[in-house]
């Protein structure tokens, strides 16, 4: 182990393993360690036995709920956007060669109390029961817009700058309602709050855009695409790719310290009496607890269930985001389903997820808008965990610390976070313009 890298990344979650894999490609010399003898640190994928270790001591999960191997339950699970970042992340990496997609069934949002699928283009929005008659027309039109909206036709514009004027002008140029409003924001541009009213509304419309041509690449129900085994099986596709560039990895290592010099600036990792040297350390904030603060709490139910999410369609794997206005929070709710069909659970079985942005110390309290929407379940398992954003600065002490994961159940945000992390520690811009046919073929094996 004595011996110099580029950089050392500590900890194998999802977005230590996608930086990992950046750097090898890009040529950098790069040690990643763990002091788990598992993948995935926090994003990691449990069986049923390890599953009911964590949430329930030392008890044995029942029999019925058949083989504890066949269990994929991602602890982070996210969809992928089919035409979005992550995915050109895969395929700029090669890393596709090792994974297989399905793509998703469904992808829904809750309106007054019930679950409708999100409409996505003009087509879709005059048959959707989430608006009446005029709404409907007034959205088709707004549909039409967005989806012929292209940067260089400027007379796709109709005399508007989208990088001038907000979302919410755009919005009212249209005369849309509060609530169809309130599932484009959150279900199809996938906003978190609605500050984004108030931004340029060019995001805004690339966001749908994203969207619906997502949708359109695979014709399922969903824009969404998820591999098979679950998102266990990226962070050791990663690593796989790191191996093939010269990378090293090393589970098991207790007792990860980074070692700084006499300025405070990071200078390698010592483990076990050994010390490896590097010029910058990538971390989750696991490893640096003194460099992050703690920014919120995500409250989650993870649930097993003999039968799809009612009123999904009967979909195996589906989204459904439950916007924070229509449950008077400060924050959305996210329903994730999987099932034996993406090999995540035995066959018949069904795993299902609740996450939000915890505001209480009651999570079967405050989940319970979402939890009652997943009919009987045969298991339920309550958690919270806090979440963290560094506070330290890279160019004092060359660490790059990852900010933990949101409760959305998918993608963008994280890739986001991967990014703005790349370009911070190589000081360039990572290229992704990329051939999107790439990750396609697996995707309707």
């Amino acid at each position: 182990m004595d011996e110099e890298y580029d950089v050392i990344v500590l900890g194998t979650g999802l977005k230590e393993c996608i930086l990992s894999g950046l750097l090898s490609v890009d040529g950098l010399k790069v040690l990643h360690m763990d002091r788990n003898d598992y993948y995935g640190g926090e994003s990691t994928s449990l069986n049923l036995k390890q599953l009911w270790k964590r949430f329930k001591g030392e008890e044995e999960a029942p029999e019925s709920l058949g083989a504890s191997k066949e269990y994929n339950v991602d602890m982070i699970p996210k969809f992928m956007m089919a035409n979005g970042v992550f995915v050109r992340v895969l395929i700029h990496t090669d890393v596709t060669k090792y994974l297989n997609f399905k793509a998703v069934d469904g992808s829904f949002v809750y309106n007054k109390g019930k679950i409708y699928k999100v409409p996505s283009n003009d087509v879709e929005a005059l048959k959707s029961p989430l608006m009446g008659l005029f709404e409907k027309r007034r959205a088709r039109k707004f549909f039409i817009y967005v989806q012929d909206y292209e940067d260089n036709d400027p007379k796709s514009h109709e005399g508007l700058d989208l990088n001038k004027i907000t979302a919410r002008d755009l919005i009212s140029k249209y005369g849309l309602e509060d609530d169809t409003v309130d599932f484009i924001g959150h279900a199809l541009a996938l906003y978190f709050a609605d500050s984004y009213l108030d931004q340029p509304a060019m995001d805004f419309v690339k966001r749908m855009k994203l969207y619906a041509e997502s949708l359109a690449r695979f014709q399922g129900g969903s824009p969404y695409i998820y591999p098979l085994y679950g998102l266990g099986e990226l962070p050791q596709a990663f690593a796989r790719l790191s191996a093939v560039y010269g990378g090293t990895y090393m589970l098991n290592k207790p007792d990860c310290k980074v070692v700084f010099d006499d300025d405070g600036k990071a200078i390698g990792v010592a483990s076990e009496g050994e010390t490896a040297k590097c010029k910058k350390v990538v971390c989750d904030p696991s490893y640096l607890p003194d460099k992050v603060k703690k920014v919120g709490r995500v409250a989650r139910a993870i649930c097993i269930m003999s039968h799809p999410i009612p009123d999904t369609h009967d979909s195996h794997s589906v989204q459904v985001i439950l916007p924070q206005k229509q449950l008077g929070r400060k924050s959305d709710m996210y329903l994730f389903c999987c099932s034996y069909t993406h090999n995540v659970a035995p066959k018949g079985k069904y795993i299902a997820f609740v996450t939000t942005e915890a505001e209480t110390d009651q999570p079967e309290v405050e989940l319970k808008p979402g939890t009652d929407l997943l009919g009987p379940v045969d298991e339920i398992f309550f958690d919270i965990y806090d979440r963290y954003e560094p506070t330290n600065d890279h160019g004092i002490d060359s660490c790059f610390i990852s900010a933990s994961y949101d409760p959305s159940t998918h993608f963008e945000s994280t890739v986001t976070d991967v990014i703005e992390m790349y370009s911070k520690i190589t000081g360039k811009e990572l290229d992704l313009s990329v051939d999107l046919s790439a990750a396609s073929a697996a995707a309707e094996e």
